[in-house]
């Protein structure tokens, strides 16, 4: 998910490297061991039992601004929109008209009508990193127009403003079940990561790969678990734990002049996490079929669970842990830098 976009496809080269054992099921059945070899460890989790959201863990949030990519959604502190129940977190949205504040974390200013309510979560001061392993278990929505997202932004703008300072998006999905010209079955069935950085708009860049989308099974017809692997240098996505992109330091930088002499900037700085679904905006409505349906709502992001792992035995870095599983992605490609 983003703030103001480019974009483009990419693939890269394989990287080699370390791996590391099997992901601890829950933070307090970690037990000592006298194994000195680094390994994931849970450090936070949300399996979202009970009927209510968590708010220990969870800070809905409240705007109404379109996320900068002309979204239709105003994002509410709602069971309307936003609902625990059976073990799941449902984001909801629908048509209905709202107005609630422009932007986020803004009290008594600007607001805004839209004509769709939506629901977004995010870990904002309350809980923050830097490296580890980030999943979560989802079923996504179908219908042109929809857009669910799994992702993290910094939690203090240390090189500067979006994007100097990074952004990292685990799991972006649009249009699923849609006609596609370029998927394999002919109907959209892909997600996709990517990684926000650069200069700011207009000369922002972001590194952007979809999954292959080979099999008929769509990420709206099944559960899949979506990951991020960070450390010191290196980011890989994964689902279902196959990697399918795979970043170095050398493929990104900042233009923040904070950054000179920081190898790995601007990824090298606690970052929190965020889910949401929304309603329209660029990237959808220019993909695919283009347009927007207004019969694809309301619409549902089904999460199952939320997990949060770091390198035991290697937090500095945590490149010890990540996967080490050969990667078959897209060869070099270009880099396209138009806004979306």
């Amino acid at each position: 998910m983003h703030t103001l976009q480019a974009g483009g496809f990419i693939g890269f080269a394989a990287l080699a490297l370390m791996g590391c054992a099997a992901v601890t099921p829950y933070a307090d059945e970690v037990s000592e061991s006298s194994s000195t070899s680094p390994r994931w460890e849970t450090v936070w989790f949300d399996e979202f039992d009970g009927t209510e959201l968590d708010r220990t863990r969870w800070t809905p949030e409240e705007s109404c601004w379109g996320g900068g990519n002309n979204e239709r959604q105003c994002y509410t502190d709602r069971p309307e929109n936003i609902q625990v129940g059976d073990g799941l977190l449902r984001l909801i949205a629908q048509r209905e008209e709202f107005t609630g504040p422009l932007m986020a974390d803004s009290h008594g200013g600007e607001q805004r009508t839209q004509a769709y309510t939506s629901g977004k979560v995010r870990t904002r001061g309350l809980a923050e990193w830097t490296y580890g392993r980030f999943s979560a278990r989802m079923k996504l929505p179908e219908g042109q127009g929809t857009w669910p997202a799994f992702w993290m932004m910094p939690v203090s703008s240390v090189y500067g403003r979006w994007p100097l300072s990074g952004e990292i998006d685990i799991m972006e999905a649009v249009n699923l079940g849609t006609p596609c010209e370029d998927c394999p079955t002919g109907v959209e069935n892909r997600t996709s990561g990517a990684a926000h950085f650069g200069d700011v708009a207009p000369d922002n860049t972001y590194l952007f790969l979809k999954t292959d989308g080979v099999g008929p099974e769509s990420p709206a017809d099944e559960w899949r678990v979506y990951t991020v692997e960070w450390g010191a240098g290196q980011i890989q996505w994964l689902v279902d734990g196959k990697v399918f992109m795979r970043l170095t330091s050398d493929h990104w930088y900042t233009a923040s002049p904070v950054g000179e002499g920081r190898a790995n900037a601007p990824f090298d700085q606690p970052y929190f996490l965020m889910l949401n679904l929304a309603v329209g905006g660029n990237l959808p409505e220019k993909s695919n079929g283009r347009g927007f349906d207004p019969d694809s709502f309301p619409a549902e992001l089904l999460v199952d669970w939320v997990r949060v792992e770091q390198c035991r035995g290697d937090e500095e870095t945590g490149l010890s842990c990540l996967d080490r599983q050969d990667w078959t992605g897209h060869p070099m490609g270009p880099w396209e830098t138009q806004a979306r």
